[in-house]
């Protein structure tokens, strides 16, 4: 039995999925505790079920793709809005220096899967999907990224895309905690005085303080509203802007995917408004960012043919495991020392290993864990989120798409 459904077959479907995955995360802790977003797990039900009628012969599933195709452009736009200059000037040399560490990361995490793939006898684009698109990028841009490596005619790109970056989900939790002690006691480094800890409490009670005035704005509807629509028309503009940008340089002799036309018009559009002094709707960005990366994920996912996966699971495997020794010696020696080999220095290193191989909550609940036990760090919480929320998805998706030009 053949099933083709329309574009809001497909959207309908993909909500009763998101929904699933959002119960079975919530019944089954172990998801929660390394942060498995729930569209991966309902988009994964899917794709067992779409296995079995595959491996069974007893029925084929056909999605609407145009609209995961919209999702993925809008997903890189607001990333692109992230990409503020002004931001990265207030953030100070912290968070350039992280900037720094995370994309000489991002370049080594490249070069080292396509190396390894090539050396396994694998195409070198399989290697990049084991590489900083599933892993720094995480599950986003894993399934922004696979269907194009697979397009270029790498068979399971996209399953393993997703494999390694659940991979590293898991392994960044694991590998963060002994890092940041290892360097301690190498290092001689112990934990803040009882000066920093009343200091930390004072800065996060005024950081909640801050977020209650930013939610009782908020409550006025008509300015919500208001901020909302602007929001939507500023994306809107940018993607077709981004559209007519990438049709120009097609026509000029230069191809580039097509999110990427719309990523670079939007971090210029935020970069005016942060010079003119306007407000920049950050909150409403973030609702529409995290709907589309939901909706674009669970249909990735839905879409996702694992039995392909079974083609390249071990060379993915040994380029995985390398990279976990690799992230382990990166934040070590590299991440430390950039950071200035002090208690800071060493709790960022713990949070680079979740953010290397996972995402930013994982960078999160591993100095979390870390600092309960050795003490507060006001610069490691404040650094590592910015660097996450702001400026390394943008420059993951240059430097992936440097890499795919340059090996394809």
């Amino acid at each position: 039995m053949d099933i083709q459904l329309d574009m809001a077959q497909t959207v309908g479907l993909a909500a009763v999925f998101l929904v699933i995955g959002k119960l079975i995360k919530n019944r089954i802790p172990v998801l929660s505790r390394y942060f498995i977003p729930s569209p991966i797990i309902g988009g994964l039900v899917f794709s067992l079920i779409a296995l079995y009628g595959h491996q069974s012969g007893s029925f084929t599933i056909g999605l609407y793709d145009n609209m995961r195709a919209f999702l993925l452009v809008a997903f890189f736009t607001v990333i692109g809005f992230s990409a503020s200059i002004d931001m990265l000037k207030k953030g100070g040399a912290g968070v350039a220096l992280f900037l720094v560490a995370a994309v000489l990361l991002l370049i080594l995490q490249n070069t080292v899967g396509a190396g390894l793939a090539v050396l396994l006898g694998q195409s070198p684009l399989l290697g990049l999907s084991a590489g900083s698109i599933s892993l720094t990028g995480g599950h986003g841009t894993a399934a922004a990224f696979g269907p194009l490596l697979e397009a270029y005619g790498v068979t399971g790109a996209m399953p393993a895309a997703i494999a390694a970056a659940t991979w590293g989900l898991v392994a960044g939790c694991m590998i963060g905690g002994p890092v940041g002690s290892r360097l301690m006691r190498k290092h001689g480094i112990t934990g803040p005085s009882q000066k920093a800890l009343r200091q930390a409490e004072a800065d996060k009670a005024k950081a909640n303080q801050d977020i209650a005035n930013q939610n009782q704005e908020a409550e006025d509807g008509n300015h919500l509203f208001n901020l909302t629509a602007y929001s939507v028309m500023l994306l809107t503009v940018c993607m077709g802007l981004g559209s007519v940008l990438i049709e120009w340089l097609q026509s000029k002799g230069i191809t580039l995917p097509a999110y990427l036309g719309s990523m670079l018009i939007a971090a210029i559009f935020r970069n005016i408004i942060d010079w003119k002094g306007y407000r920049f709707p950050k909150a409403q960005f973030d609702v529409i960012g995290a709907v589309s990366l939901d909706f674009f994920l669970v249909m990735a996912l839905m879409s996702m043919r694992l039995w392909d996966l079974a083609e390249v699971a071990g060379p993915l495997l040994i380029i995985l495991i390398v990279q976990t020794v690799l992230m382990f010696f990166f934040a070590s020696y590299v991440t430390f020392r950039i950071m200035g080999r002090d208690y800071d220095a060493a709790v960022m290193a713990a949070g680079h290993c979740g953010f290397g191989m996972g995402a930013t909550p994982n960078a999160m609940a591993n100095m979390q864990s870390f600092t309960e036990a050795n003490g507060p760090s006001t610069k490691a919480f404040f650094v590592i989120p910015l660097v996450g929320s702001l400026f390394i998805d943008f420059f993951n998706a240059v430097i992936i798409t440097t890499f795919i030009g340059f090996l394809n």
